[in-house]
């Protein structure tokens, strides 16, 4: 799933494309992808797009005081939409602008879990954006560590909660516990303000890494291609310090580390009841 450094350049790239554009039609293709009824879709007609921004995992479409609120989920796509088809492959939603350019939202596969919000006022107060912790880049070191002792949990697991801080994901986590030095199955609640200082720079390092190399494409990154030193590298060597980066396998993620940066050599067991191996 797109996390921070996707998602904020792709708002860049759209909002240097379609800003000034004057919304003439919204479609939502399934019934499923319009998830408000008020205000309508339609009051936006005729509005100028001010601006592409966004908000932790979410893209915010901007027409003066009414935002389309879009979420892409995991596989979801908002690009240039050149063909308009009546048909378009995994289309969900199209905004058809005055000037004949369009956006056409997409999503792969059949759950159909991407969406779309029609809010007034400040969309980050309401749903869907209301019940997301803070962004993790606007913490400070002493917030982030009054959030880590409040909720005690191992920290991967932290990192990914969406209600404590939000804007990270699976990729991410793993990187920034690997940048840290700290194990990912660390007590959030045992940490003090040397770790939280550590996570925090981490943070700030791992999404100005995925900034960077996602300002350098036409189009969002897959993650495959996203730059990485352990996430999705199991049986690699670690760029630090050359030991062969781990994997902690679950039913829907990977937790990936190395045992010399981040657990002291040791080698956590892989089950979801994870101790320290002996």
């Amino acid at each position: 799933m797109p996390e921070i450094p996707e998602i904020r350049a792709h708002a860049e790239r759209l909002s240097t494309d379609f800003a000034g554009a004057e919304l003439a039609k919204f479609r939502p293709i399934t019934f499923t992808v319009l998830k408000t009824f008020s205000p309508r879709p339609e009051d936006a007609y005729g509005r100028t797009l001010d601006s592409v921004t966004s908000h932790a995992k979410y893209l915010m479409l901007n027409f003066g005081d009414i935002t389309f609120v879009v979420h892409l989920m995991q596989g979801g796509r908002l690009r240039p939409d050149n063909k308009q088809s009546a048909k378009p492959r995994g289309g969900q939603a199209r905004w058809v602008f005055a000037d004949r350019t369009a956006l056409l939202l997409t999503e792969p596969g059949t759950e159909r879990r991407a969406g779309v919000w029609v809010v007034t006022g400040d969309p980050v107060a309401q749903e869907p954006m209301a019940t997301l912790g803070p962004e993790a880049t606007s913490l400070a070191p002493d917030e982030l560590l009054g959030l880590l002792n409040a909720n005690n949990m191992r920290l991967h697991g932290f990192l990914r909660r969406q209600n404590i801080t939000s804007g990270l994901g699976r990729r991410l986590a793993n990187e920034i516990c690997h940048r840290a030095k700290l194990s990912p199955f660390a007590m959030t609640g045992k940490l003090g303000i040397d770790e939280a200082t550590a996570i925090h720079s981490a943070i700030h390092e791992t999404v100005d890494q995925g900034l960077a190399y996602d300002r350098t494409r036409e189009d969002m990154s897959k993650s495959s291609d996203r730059p990485s030193a352990v996430h999705a590298r199991a049986g690699d060597a670690c760029p630090i310090c050359d030991d062969e980066v781990r994997a902690v396998e679950y039913r829907k993620y990977t937790v990936n580390y190395c045992p010399t940066c981040q657990t002291s050599g040791k080698i956590l067991a892989d089950n979801t009841t994870s101790k320290f191996l002996k």
